[in-house]
């Protein structure tokens, strides 16, 4: 077979080991953690599925290495606990099985202990250990590592180091970026010690080497040893490349992988984890530069979900091995389908954090674009066909109807789906017009290739009336009709220079001048704002409330209106819109009649639920299910969990 992708596809030795693929699996935590720390049924499920995906290695995180001195809740393994050797066995076992290589990540959080603790009384009762005595940046007393706890620390590294081997894991991943404790000793914004183990880069280095010169004696010669770093702390303070680079060579002697990804999580989240607003592959130049002055392989990480781009960084030398997170969480057949040259039906991540927000919300583990997510061990990887096949109904092609419509084909079921336009998307059309939210637009487009694929009955420019489902005799229909705009009713709304949000994309053009108007502060009008003042327009944003965004996920909101600030848009809180002018709109705000001035307005007040079309179609079949916008309007992550589940439902 030809493989498209040669580069990536190529197998590659590291240690005495053989991976399959140059696409590995990021350490993620995963779906959930046992309250005795150990990894639960859902967990090693969750690891599995992206083994089965093609991933070449599949790294389990965290591994909490020293609970007396990081009593974060995440993954211990020790045997004291019963269940927690063989909860880590159970799971390197899983992931072996289907040809992936299993890896752990040890990791200590350092003065960040109890970081995605849900009890923040907790997290800031506990002890806080860094390498030097301070103060967090929120608040909280930091205690320095002593030199005995520096050694039971290392001695806790050999110890587990010796039991993952033991449970069948094949590769150790040492976590040294990030702001965590290994980062904390090479960083010299951390690391104010005056011993042996601060000062010059060879002392701050130190800590790096004896761990892992200890995980080395556990496992033996040529058992893969990965040493994650930051590149680049990229804060003021912190270490530069350059420094990055020195501190690669120094640990290079003792590892077979070096490991290159970017920032801090306290300093910079968006940056770590690229964002929406960042180009993808942003943090390579990190990887591209060390790879030139060390011998070992480095591998590149940050935003990366392009096959093309992927291959192209390998072939050109830039880098060894490319690592995935979100990409894999959003599709964790993406390798496999890399190598198939399937590249066309990869679902790309959306880069909008509901994975990241409800780790620190609810510690669950979620995706917007995948909702197998939590539920892998419930036998979710498999799509169990219908006991009975019926005939379905979608009314509807947005993003719940089509995840529908591409569920309910694969159980079995005759799929019909109708859209009343002369296209498919529904509101995700309209991303299509702001850049770094294309691939909102892409995910439309990969699911109807999907739907066709499945042999989905696609029927456009069909409106499905009362008499129109009687006609079909559908056993069940789902109603995904969606949602319209909200729009007004103020003086000049319908002028030539409004713009309804959801048609901007193909109405650019009336959006002329160089200061512009958004109306409405949530989600939708402050990314618009962002996307207007990025061509540079001067953006003026207006909102009744006293807060922007409120409906953005907690990951996605503090980048969103740091990206607002950045931008330079004027936000108006508390601004009533009373009248929209060929100079602006104006405005109430503290009992008073403003002018916000501009020559285009783009209107971007919310949606609504579209009831009057559902309501006339409750009695369109023996069953009939709701999903998406057409019960309330919600986000994409609503959409496709509601789509799914109600076709496994018939």
């Amino acid at each position: 077979m030809e493989r498209k992708y040669k580069n990536l596809c190529k197998p590659i030795k590291i240690g005495n080991v053989t991976f399959r693929n140059r696409m590995f699996s990021a350490p993620m935590s995963g779906a959930e953690i046992t309250p005795e720390c150990t990894i639960g049924p859902k967990s090693t499920a969750f690891y599995e599925l992206r083994a089965k995906g093609g991933a070449a290695a599949v790294t389990v995180s965290e591994l909490m290495v020293h609970p007396p001195t990081d009593a974060s809740h995440a993954f211990h393994l020790n045997t004291q606990t019963v269940g927690s050797v063989a909860s880590f066995t159970y799971t390197a076992d899983a992931i072996k099985r289907h040809g992936a290589v299993p890896s752990v990540e040890f990791s200590h959080s350092g003065q960040y202990a109890g970081t995605y603790l849900l009890d923040k009384n907790k997290k800031d009762s506990m002890v806080q250990y860094g390498p030097s005595e301070g103060t967090r940046p929120d608040g909280i007393p930091v205690k320095a590592l002593t030199r005995e706890q520096i050694r039971d620390i290392v001695q806790a590294y050999y110890e587990n180091a010796k039991l993952a081997k033991l449970c069948g894991f094949e590769m150790i991943m040492v976590h040294g970026g990030h702001g965590w404790l290994i980062n904390q000793f090479l960083s010299p914004y951390f690391n104010h010690r005056t011993d042996e183990y601060g000062g010059s880069l060879e002392n701050r280095v130190r800590l790096a080497r004896e761990v892992l010169t200890a995980v080395r004696e556990a496992v033996g010669p040529g058992f893969p040893i990965e040493f994650r770093m930051s590149g680049s702390e990229l804060f003021e303070g912190g270490y530069g490349l350059d420094e990055g680079v020195r501190i690669a060579q120094a640990v290079e002697d003792l590892v077979d992988l070096i490991h290159v990804s970017a920032g801090s999580y306290k300093f910079g989240f968006s940056v770590t984890h690229p964002s929406m607003f960042r180009e993808h592959g942003c943090n390579v130049y990190l990887a591209e530069e060390i790879k030139k002055h060390v011998s070992k392989p480095v591998a590149t990480i940050g935003a990366l979900n392009d096959p093309a781009m992927m291959d192209e960084l390998i072939g050109s030398g830039k880098v060894d091995v490319v690592v995935m997170g979100r990409a894999l969480l959003a599709d964790p057949f993406l390798p496999e389908k890399v190598m198939t040259n399937r590249e066309d039906e990869i679902v790309k991540c959306l880069r909008c954090f509901v994975c990241m927000a409800e780790r620190g919300a609810t510690q669950t583990r979620r995706c917007s674009v995948n909702p197998l997510i939590g539920r892998e061990w419930e036998g979710g990887m498999d799509l169990q066909p219908a006991r009975k096949k019926k005939k379905v109904l979608i009314v509807g092609g947005g993003v719940a109807g089509l995840e529908a419509a591409v569920t309910a084909a694969r159980r079995g079921h005759e799929t019909i789906l109708c859209e009343k336009s002369d296209s498919l998307g529904g509101i995700l059309k309209c991303e299509q017009g702001i850049d770094f939210k294309h691939e909102m637009y892409e995910l439309g487009v990969t699911l109807e290739r999907q739907a066709r694929l499945e042999g989905v009955d696609i029927r456009l420019n069909t409106e499905v009336t009362p008499e129109y489902a009687e006609s079909v005799q559908a056993d069940a229909v789902i109603l995904a009709v969606g949602s319209t705009p909200i729009v007004p009713p103020i003086p000049g709304i319908d002028g030539d220079n409004v713009v309804i949000v959801n048609n901007y994309y193909k109405e650019k053009e009336k959006v002329k001048g160089d200061e512009v108007i958004v109306l409405g502060g949530g989600l939708a009008g402050c990314e618009s704002a962002v996307h207007l003042a990025r061509e540079g327009k001067k953006v003026h944003l207006v909102e009744m409330r006293d807060a922007l965004a409120p409906d953005a996920n907690i990951r996605h909101r503090p980048i969103l209106l740091q990206e607002l600030k950045d931008q330079n848009v004027i936000c108006h809180m508390g601004y009533r819109g009373l009248k929209v002018t060929e100079e602006g709109v104006i405005c109430e705000a503290e009992g008073k009649e403003v002018l916000v001035p501009g020559t285009s307005v783009i209107c971007a007040v919310g949606q609504r639920a579209c009831r009057d079309v559902a309501d006339t179609l409750l009695d369109a079949a023996p069953i009939v299910k709701q999903v998406g916008d057409c019960i309330r309007p919600a986000n994409i992550c609503a959409a496709i969990y509601q789509g799914y589940h109600a076709a496994l439902d018939i």
